[in-house]
């Protein structure tokens, strides 16, 4: 943990993620690692959580380490149909061995339908688990975007994260 007297702002890192996923028929819809019942899922190579896609990208945004296009290429075999939460935590790793601790994550899904706040608590619990910090670091809130847009129209989810890093001296 990070002591108050060794606070210097230098130290610390903040990265935005985004990602946005069509829905598809014949796909199970996994968001922050919680297969939520609906009638489609989210097209991806991966498992298309969009949640976790977000935070990989904040994590490895705020590390300055590329994306997750960069290192879990769509069209490389190896990921097709990946577990994004297993993603994440190697994400998580990569982070902590370029000398950072993730002190803290906050996301927020946009999507019509299904309502997905009632997966909130599963969602930080997944999420939290794989990044390998407490479940209070881990924010995550669901909104609609009142039918406006494509997520208005049920065509699709997005979902936003920021994270915060500490560089360990």
């Amino acid at each position: 943990m990070v002591e108050q007297a060794a606070f210097d702002p230098r130290a610390m890192r903040v990265g935005l993620g985004m990602d946005v996923h069509a829905f598809a028929p014949g796909r199970k819809l996994i968001v922050g690692g919680v297969d939520i019942p609906h009638y489609q899922g989210l097209d991806g190579h991966s498992d298309a959580d969009v949640l976790a896609h977000a935070i990989m990208d904040a994590l490895l945004s705020a590390a300055r380490a590329g994306d997750i296009g960069k290192l879990f290429p769509p069209d490389d075999p190896a990921f097709k149909d990946a577990d994004s939460i297993r993603l994440l935590e190697r994400v998580a790793q990569k982070v902590r061995d370029l000398g950072f601790e993730i002190i803290d994550v906050d996301a927020v899904i946009a999507a019509q339908e299904p309502k997905l706040s009632p997966h909130r608590d599963a969602m930080r619990e997944n999420l939290a688990r794989a990044m390998g910090v407490d479940v209070d670091n881990v924010g995550v809130k669901a909104t609609t975007t009142e039918r406006l847009g494509y997520e208005g129209r049920e065509e699709g989810v997005t979902a936003y994260a920021t994270c915060l890093l500490w560089r360990n001296a």
